[in-house]
């Protein structure tokens, strides 16, 4: 150990950033000045970018891959684009036992936000694959008034720079039990903070009334602090985006042309997307029916210039059953063939690759998977259900061919 803490910091750095983050864990009880080293947000910042920067390319998918039940497999997919026989390798995580049953189950997966990803479920988690952390979030105290029920919940999931805190929020739309009717403009709207490991109630007084969201906007859409969702009003208002900023927990609605698909006859898809490399939003806009479609691509050129929207390009013809269900990169679409299984599209390649993965129930999901040393244990642990889980071998490949 002396010998180790006699190596130039530089030199040790630049061999460790190298390493998975879950063997740089394993590093830290070297000795000190690697424990140091690791846990010093500077590197941890600088891991992100570099570790991830020339990475082979991964996924985190869930998905329910058979008709009875409704329990949820996380994956790790992995492959090489110039691998001839066109191999992917998965591994699944394995929860603890007491979440991995029919009655544990996830239906959307948002991330990744600096390495870290959200399910929404029963029961609802946060999760830092790289480091093997599951972290159970604990329930909401919102109960509806007095005849009044909650139905719908749209979930965000983000960044708060000023707190190093990552927060959930979520809305939720009010019903009357005595009639089953919606009561149009009335929403509830709470925020969990992992720092302070609880929800609360938050004002929402700036939230744009009365509006909806639209179910196919599904791909983490998180920019510039604030987490997106494609929403409408009825009538001849139309489509807006809301955004809801993590940092100073305001919402704002953002303007949005009449984007329309090419063939204006047709009913169509519209999800909204992140354009990362651009640090701006976009909209995917495709047909509903159909089992070769184009996608026309739209993008908030300047993110704050609400005229700034621009379609960029349109791709395809591509095979795609029923509809999108990942992006990321600016130019990698994921959706689900007519078998169910996953598959991935590279619009400027025009490289098309089955991932040998598939789920029922319209039920599978994927978003990039990178590595983090961001950890979810922090602060008082008190309450906090945060356990380690395993990664095993995915019986499961290729079993739907």
């Amino acid at each position: 150990r002396k010998k180790m803490e006699r190596l130039p910091q530089d030199l040790v750095s630049k061999i460790l950033i190298k390493l998975p983050a879950i063997e740089l864990s394993k590093c830290k009880c070297i000795c000190k000045s690697w424990l140091d080293l690791i846990t010093n947000p500077q590197f941890t910042t600088n891991y992100y970018t570099v570790y991830n920067k020339n990475q082979q390319e991964h996924l985190l998918v869930i998905r329910r891959p058979f008709l009875c039940g409704l329990k949820t497999y996380i994956s790790h997919l992995s492959w090489n684009f110039n691998d001839p026989k066109k191999h992917v390798l998965s591994e699944i995580f394995n929860p603890p036992y007491e979440f991995s049953s029919d009655h544990k189950y996830w239906t959307e997966i948002m991330g990744p936000c600096n390495g870290i990803f959200f399910l929404e479920g029963n029961p609802n988690v946060l999760m830092n694959p790289s480091l093997r952390e599951f972290m159970v979030l604990p329930q909401s105290h919102f109960t509806p008034p007095q005849g009044f029920y909650s139905f719908t919940e749209y979930y965000g999931f983000g960044f708060d720079y000023k707190t190093n805190d990552y927060k959930v929020v979520v809305l939720k739309d009010l019903w009357l039990k005595e009639t089953d009717e919606r009561q149009n403009g009335y929403w509830n709207v709470e925020l969990y903070s992992l720092n302070l490991n609880s929800w609360r109630k938050i004002d929402a007084e700036d939230l744009p009334l009365p509006f909806d969201i639209w179910g196919s906007s599904r791909v983490f859409t998180f920019v510039k602090n604030c987490y997106h969702w494609w929403g409408f009003v009825d009538g001849n208002i139309g489509d807006f985006v809301l955004a809801f900023n993590m940092v100073d927990e305001m919402f704002r609605k953002i303007k949005v042309p009449r984007i329309e698909y090419s063939s204006s006859s047709v009913e169509c898809f519209k999800t909204l997307v992140p354009f990362d490399e651009h640090d701006t939003i976009g909209v995917i806009v495709y047909p509903i029916r159909g089992i070769e479609k184009y996608f026309d691509v739209w993008v908030m050129k300047d993110y704050w210039d609400e005229e700034s929207w621009i379609k960029v390009y349109s791709v395809g013809p591509v095979p795609v059953i029923y509809k999108l269900v990942g992006f990321y990169g600016g130019n990698r679409f994921l959706w689900k063939d007519s078998n169910e299984r996953l598959v991935l599209y590279e619009s400027e390649k025009g490289n098309v690759r089955c991932l040998q993965v598939y789920g029922k129930y319209d039920s599978i999901r994927g978003v990039r998977y990178v590595e983090s040393l961001v950890s979810l244990r922090r602060g008082n642990r008190s309450g906090r259900q945060c356990f380690s889980c395993s990664l095993i071998p995915d019986p499961l490949l290729n079993l739907g061919e």
